[in-house]
């Protein structure tokens, strides 16, 4: 790889910038300071001083705002002022320090577990299947981070880094001149990446040959949003074609942009799809995957250090989301969201969705402090009366429930890089950003943001009553998202209202786009199967070991292509959790998930079958609905995946033809007997 970040002879070359503008921790938390709050708000990113694209498409974005007025953002800045003027108490996070010269990176290849590349360490070939997945443009980004690192420990004097050859095997003396020019480190990077695409040609040959640029020209229409390629990749091939991403200016809520997620032969996967096991891997994908993106976009994308939690002495109020729900689960097991946001949700859904101003009308704080001392008491006895509650009051508690958290909900780790999203001038860009970092996020954080942003849609739902739209919502919950007691105070003067409105609108995005920013992407599932595949053959790597695994690559690439050949193919689907026999079905190009799951009704309704429980099927009219059963892929290349009704399941079967499929009750369904 060159010192551009571009390809080494041989692959086609995607120039990559290098960073221009500097996503930096200490932006809008002086807001509050502005209008003398007490509180610090997170930092919102300066913008380059520089005129490039980028600061200009969010000028034009952020003038489009005038019309929309922020009193409500500001009045929310009031009141947490006044709701926190007597508390004037130590930061719960520790000060966020400066990281030197390297440590960034360092910590960046620890997060993308990629730790072992640091130092002399075991474990060698788990870094080697991770790198084997990889786009160019995401394995550019590792390269980038690994030099920089690897040029300050020389700087410093250290104990050397480990060499790329020493990652991947040395060269003896009695390989050939071409085989050692083949070996060198730049050219193990470029083995990787390239065999990696070359086991997806389609796919890049279509990144390199679709029309991105449709995101311009096609205003006011339904836009393609493609997940099946890599983000950073449809970005380096705008960058290659030199299309000049417009900013999208903002409109109502009404006149924001649709996007549709176009469902390929393998369907749509949503978060809560796949297994614990594979949803471990995602973070660590969609961190590379971001920084390739801002890589491509020209920034540098630096996060805050994790710092450790003070821990509060409550059990509501100030606590960690980890000890909430490790409390709540030894009352009710599998819950996701603290029960206590739940009820503060369940209370507002119920008495509030019609209230005039919900959300922006101010409770009594004097009440609000004397319910949530209620709360702490009573809560977990069931001797609160919610019943008693003002709706504004319980709008109020639930503002400062997300508040008091000792970490932000979009975490301290990550808070900068979301604020940083209103940057990126195209709106297409922004929600791929903001895809990432939500995948990003803690599962607790993920969860509760996402129970947090379905309420909210529902108050925007009745607008008509509660005068409440969408901007209203989000200038309104913005200050209690970003803004936070325990992280510095830093922001560049004259900036306040243009960050504000940024802040703003990404909670907007976060609305508007929820069922759209909780999608896997396909590329990343491909990458998770890639993983699993290459984890489950252990390659025993040698002194050859990169010409060994692209030979199994290929290899294996040449039995999928034969299989897909096969026009049908007979395969049985179980459902031991509530039939002893097994399903026997035909496949073809035509067969999808929904096919299946009617004739195993057609079936189960002819009374052909032993049941083993009937509790476990729900019935209606003497016959078994079939949106109450779901169809799981279970094995091979995945841990668990909860497949798209619309999946063609021929085309899966060759992309996994290790799986058992298995049908299970859909958990949404409540068991009716």
């Amino acid at each position: 790889m060159d010192k551009r970040g571009m390809c080494g002879s041989g692959a086609t070359r995607i120039g990559i910038p290098r960073p221009r503008v500097a996503l930096t921790p200490g932006w809008l938390a002086s807001l509050g300071s502005t209008r003398n709050c007490p509180c610090k708000m997170s930092q919102l990113p300066p913008k380059s001083s520089l005129a490039s694209p980028v600061s200009e498409g969010t000028n034009s974005r952020v003038e489009s705002l005038d019309n929309l007025s922020m009193d409500s953002f500001w009045l929310e800045v009031e009141n947490i002022k006044q709701s926190t003027e007597a508390e004037q108490e130590e930061c719960s996070l520790a000060d966020v320090k400066t990281q030197e010269e390297g440590e960034a990176e360092a910590e960046w290849l620890q997060d993308a577990g990629l730790s072992d590349l640091l130092g002399d360490r075991a474990s060698e070939n788990d870094n080697i299947v991770l790198l084997s997945t990889l786009t160019k443009t995401q394995a550019a980004a590792v390269q980038r981070r690994l030099d920089t690192y690897s040029r300050s420990r020389r700087r410093k004097n250290k104990h050397p880094v480990r060499d790329v050859r020493d990652i991947f095997g040395v060269v003896t003396s009695e390989e050939t001149a071409a085989e050692k020019e083949e070996s060198s480190p730049d050219q193990l990077w470029h083995n990787l990446r390239t065999s990696n695409v070359q086991n997806c040609k389609k796919e890049v040959f279509k990144a390199e040959t679709q029309d991105y640029s449709c995101t311009v020209r096609n205003r006011g229409k339904e836009e393609v949003f493609n997940m099946d390629v890599a983000y950073s990749e449809q970005a380096a091939v705008l960058l290659k074609g030199s299309f000049l991403s417009e900013s999208r200016r903002l409109k109502d809520g009404n006149a924001l942009t649709k996007f549709k997620i176009p469902k390929g032969r393998l369907g749509v996967t949503r978060i809560g799809d796949l297994s614990a096991q594979d949803m471990k891997k995602i973070p660590t994908l969609a961190l590379i995957e971001l920084t390739a993106l801002c890589d491509v976009l020209g920034f540098e994308l630096k996060r805050n250090k994790a710092a450790k939690l003070k821990t509060a002495e409550k059990r509501l109020f100030g606590v960690p989301l980890n000890t909430l729900l490790e409390n709540d689960q030894k009352l009710l097991p599998n819950t996701k969201v603290p029960l206590l946001l739940q009820a503060l949700l369940s209370c507002l859904e119920k008495r509030g969705l019609e209230t005039e101003g919900i959300l922006r009308v101010s409770g009594s704080q004097t009440r609000i402090k004397s319910l949530e001392q209620k709360l702490e008491r009573d809560f977990y006895t069931g001797l609160f009366r919610w019943d008693e509650v003002h709706q504004n009051d319980v709008s109020g508690l639930l503002k400062r429930f997300i508040r008091e958290l000792p970490a932000p909900l979009l975490t301290a780790e990550y808070l900068p890089a979301f604020a940083a999203v209103q940057n990126i001038p195209d709106l297409k860009q922004r929600l791929q950003a903001l895809n990432l970092l939500i995948l990003i996020l803690p599962e607790p954080n993920r969860n509760t943001l996402k129970a947090l942003l379905e309420f909210l849609s529902k108050v925007v739902a009745r607008e008509n009553n509660n005068k409440m739209n969408l901007w209203n919502v989000s200038t309104v919950m913005a200050p209690n998202l970003f803004m936070h007691k325990g992280l510095p105070n830093k922001i560049p003067e004259g900036k306040e209202k243009q960050l504000a409105e940024g802040a703003a609108d990404v909670v907007r995005m976060m609305i508007h786009y929820q069922d759209l920013l909780w999608t896997v992407s396909s590329f990343l599932v491909a990458q998770v199967r890639k993983l699993n595949e290459s984890n489950s053959k252990r390659y025993q790597f040698c002194d050859k070991r990169i010409k060994n695994l692209l030979r199994r690559i290929h290899a294996d690439k040449d039995k999928v292509e034969k299989n897909q050949t096969e026009p049908s193919k007979i395969v049985k689907v179980h459902a031991s959790l509530l039939l002893k026999d097994s399903l026997e079905v035909h496949l073809n190009n035509a067969t999808r998930v929904a096919d299946v799951l009617r004739q195993f009704q057609k079936n189960l309704c002819q009374n052909g079958w032993n049941i083993v429980n009937t509790v476990n099927l729900l019935k209606c009219n003497n016959s078994t609905e079939c949106t109450s059963l779901l169809l799981y892929e279970v094995g091979g290349n995945i841990g668990e995946h909860c497949l798209d009704p619309d999946t063609y399941l021929l085309d899966l079967y060759h992309i996994n033809p290790h799986a058992e499929w298995i049908i299970k009750q859909n958990p949404s369904y409540p068991r009716m007997f």
